[in-house]
């Protein structure tokens, strides 16, 4: 039975599979602002994490030139109130801020695929109380909600992870649970069923391979999302807390220089926009591809 499982299953997705995937990266091509939107934060990332080795400056360092310098062949983005170069904060405030957006996708990630793929596989009891959960919480807001939980709970890296993937799993959840729906009907799972297999077999062999485009798409709009939340919470003061540099914290601490030094305040700023547009621009160019009624403009 297994053999005529795996037939079945390779009948249906095998070149269907292939295919999708040569249509999806063909799509992803022709999408220029989705393609540069890639390539930007590939080259991006490269620098945030690599640029530290280049330029191996202590970003806690009181520099020799003084606090609040301009721009120099020493210290390219000049120094903060305190003497420190603001080049090296950036580099390394832009590593714990990508990371806790790619933390906390990552655990939001499989809190709303496990929830998603147990309601809509299940279904009945399962269903029912998972997503009226799913709801329950898509009717906080969401940002209130960091907000209490990290003044409760306290501002640990950890913490702030943990607290901004609460808050945004049920998306996820939404869309696996209605892909779950839909591929749980074919034949090859059916035939899986009859020969026996686990459930969690089915779901991890059969069901969730079919869903990770999908999967890849949210988790994309959702790092755009956890970067936000996280320099917006620095902003305010609750998110990760000084001496650690993160591009919220840094923009935080710049508001009282805004017109002595503007420059400390713009270059954190517009890190977090540009990051943050990429990541939509790259997530829509994504649903865009993976959308079956998809019409080349």
């Amino acid at each position: 039975m297994e053999i005529s499982t795996q037939t079945e299953y390779t009948k249906a997705v095998g070149t269907k599979g292939v295919k999708r995937k040569q249509t999806l990266l063909s799509r992803i091509f022709q999408n220029k602002v989705a393609f540069f939107s890639l390539w930007f934060l590939i080259i991006l990332h490269l620098f945030v994490f690599i640029g530290p080795f280049v330029w191996p400056v202590n970003p806690e360092e009181l520099q020799e030139a003084g606090a609040l310098t301009s721009w120099s062949i020493m210290h390219p983005f000049g120094t903060d109130d305190l003497g420190r170069d603001v080049f090296s904060r950036m580099l390394h405030g832009g590593q714990v801020t990508l990371l806790v957006g790619l933390a906390a996708m990552l655990f939001a990630l499989i809190i709303g695929t496990l929830v998603g793929a147990c309601a809509g596989f299940f279904g009945k009891a399962a269903e029912a109380i998972l997503m009226r959960i799913t709801e329950a919480m898509m009717a906080i807001p969401n940002f209130f909600f960091v907000l209490v939980a990290l003044t409760v709970l306290g501002t640990t890296p950890v913490m702030v992870v943990v607290v901004i993937a609460l808050c945004s799993w049920m998306e996820i959840a939404r869309v696996v649970y209605g892909e779950t729906l839909k591929w749980k009907e074919y034949e090859f799972v059916e035939a899986a069923n009859a020969s026996g297999a686990t459930p969690v077999r089915i779901l991890t062999k059969y069901i969730i391979p079919q869903i990770i485009p999908s999967i890849i798409v949210s988790g994309t709009l959702t790092i755009a999302a956890a970067i936000l939340t996280e320099s917006a919470i620095s902003y305010l003061g609750l998110g990760i807390q000084p001496p650690t540099p993160t591009w919220g914290n840094m923009l935080q601490n710049s508001q009282q220089y805004i017109w002595t030094a503007p420059v400390l305040g713009i270059l954190p700023g517009a890190a977090i926009t540009i990051v943050v547009l990429a990541y939509n621009f790259l997530g829509d160019g994504l649903r865009d591809a993976l959308d079956p009624k998809y019409v080349k403009r």
